[in-house]
């Protein structure tokens, strides 16, 4: 068990340095600075604001700070939101980012496994179709498509639920929904194929042979085997889930992290750009470590090597 968690944490680790520095690279290696909108900026205060972010550094001192500073869980001082820090902006938009991406896995993983038993159950019948139409159009139309027919539909047309906002329930449905659709038709359709595939196997026979009801041999016997698979890419679903909300909180003009990540991108805020990847790099693979250790206690039968 625990040579088995060492590995995964130092797999997790080098994941990351990866990123980080890739990340870095990047940033350093786009056109244009976060200085560039500053209108009629003397070259003295030009130079005394890259002094003052350690810009006039060389590369590599820029990257062993940058690095150092990660290692203290310091993510920089934002260009562009003058005297307030990345960590104090993740601080203040995480809670209401976090709160909508865990509702929406929430949702997502419910509903998807839900739908998912049902399709396998009632297989070849009009809920398994229903079930396929919804995962097709899951998968293929984009999240912000249904939050902005969502918007129509529900909030201007019927009205029964606030066009934008945040800190109501009402306000909460309609983002939740239209963020965790992907993940409901992912998750349906991976449960269906892995329910399927359950139900054929011998045992799953002699025990509709010894007259168990249907329930019984579903959630007793046939689940636990069955959504193995759901368990392993649901670390990646749920991470990516949670930092993927940032076009949504556009949408509904939510506070979170999103506007302050699209905002950094429009004003080339190095520190801020880098700081948030960072501490969506750290969730994720955090996240796939998490799922990596739960799923070798769901199933005795993973190697711990």
């Amino acid at each position: 068990m625990a040579r088995y968690f060492v590995k995964r944490l130092l797999m997790a680790i080098l994941t990351l340095w990866l990123i980080l520095t890739a990340t870095f690279i990047m940033m350093k290696s786009i056109p244009g600075d976060p200085f560039a909108n500053e209108k009629m900026i003397l070259p003295e205060i030009r130079a005394n604001m890259e002094a003052k972010y350690g810009l006039d550094k060389p590369l590599f001192e820029q990257y062993i700070t940058y690095m150092n500073n990660l290692l203290h869980g310091d993510f920089g001082i934002s260009f562009k939101y003058k005297g307030r820090s990345v960590n104090e902006i993740i601080a203040t938009g995480f809670p209401v980012s976090a709160a909508l991406g865990l509702s929406a896995c929430a949702v997502g993983l419910a509903l998807g496994i839900i739908f998912g038993i049902l399709a396998a159950v009632k297989r070849g019948k009009w809920p398994d179709y229903l079930v396929i139409i919804i995962s097709i159009l899951g998968v293929s139309v984009p999240a912000f498509v249904f939050g902005s027919l969502f918007q129509y539909v529900f909030a201007v047309k019927l009205k029964w639920f606030p066009v934008a906002g945040w800190g109501t329930f009402a306000a909460f449905v309609l983002p939740t929904l239209a963020l965790g659709l992907r993940m409901i038709a992912y998750i349906a359709r991976m449960m269906r194929t892995s329910m399927l595939d359950v139900m054929s196997q011998d045992y799953i026979k002699t025990a509709k042979a010894k007259g168990l009801s249907g329930m019984s041999i579903i959630w007793k016997h046939a689940f636990r085997n069955a959504v193995m698979p759901i368990i392993t890419v649901s670390g990646s679903m749920i991470a990516s889930t949670m930092v993927g909300s940032f076009v949504m909180e556009n949408i509904f003009n939510i506070p979170g992290m999103g506007k302050y990540l699209v905002n950094a991108v429009k004003d080339s805020d190095y520190t801020m750009i880098m700081g948030m990847t960072a501490f969506y790099a750290i969730i994720m693979i955090v996240t796939m470590l998490l799922v990596d250790v739960v799923y070798m206690l769901v199933d005795p039968r993973v190697k711990m090597d």
